[in-house]
């Protein structure tokens, strides 16, 4: 998992948060969500309890808690399959290929079956609402303005003029 950031809570490790973010060329792209992930005491026999923190707009997965659908979950789990699978392959595709027919979100499974455009414009609108990086407490990269660059550039050039200066015999 090591570009998903992992947020643990005790040095029991069963209940922790990861920073999603959605796939590319998709809907969901530029969207960050924070996701908590619950392992039961049987993992890797049964499969962890995924809930997304702030809200998506998806048919598979609640539209008030967050929990992901246990069945799209459970019918795809195997023991073989390591948390990397989970945010590298199994939530990607739930979001690039929703199951419609087994929704836990009415609205949303009803929306993308009668009219998709409407449905992809509705997820695109919760990314902006719910899914900026601020949403989950990740601050913006800060970007140095003009004045920075321009300030450090100067203060640069005044010191090799000052040691040029100080290197010149006085009159």
């Amino acid at each position: 998992m090591s570009k998903h950031k992992v947020e643990t809570f005790n040095d029991e490790l069963k209940v922790f948060h990861v920073h999603f973010h959605g796939p590319k060329d998709s809907p969901y792209q530029g969207g960050v969500w924070k996701v908590r992930v619950e392992l039961p005491d049987e993992y890797p026999c049964k499969s962890p309890s995924i809930e997304f923190i702030n809200k998506i707009y998806h048919p598979n997965i609640d539209d008030i808690t967050g929990s992901v659908c246990l069945d799209v979950i459970d019918q795809a789990w195997s023991p073989m399959f390591d948390l990397v699978n989970v945010f590298e392959m199994f939530l990607p595709q739930l979001l690039l290929y929703p199951n419609e027919l087994d929704p836990l979100n009415q609205e949303a499974a009803a929306l993308m079956i009668h009219d998709l455009a409407a449905y992809e414009l509705k997820v695109k609108e919760y990314c902006e609402r719910y899914a900026k990086p601020s949403d989950i407490g990740i601050e913006p990269e800060k970007k140095p303005t003009d004045e920075e660059i321009t300030g450090d550039e100067n203060d640069e050039n005044d010191t090799n003029d000052e040691q040029e200066a100080a290197d010149k015999p006085d009159p």
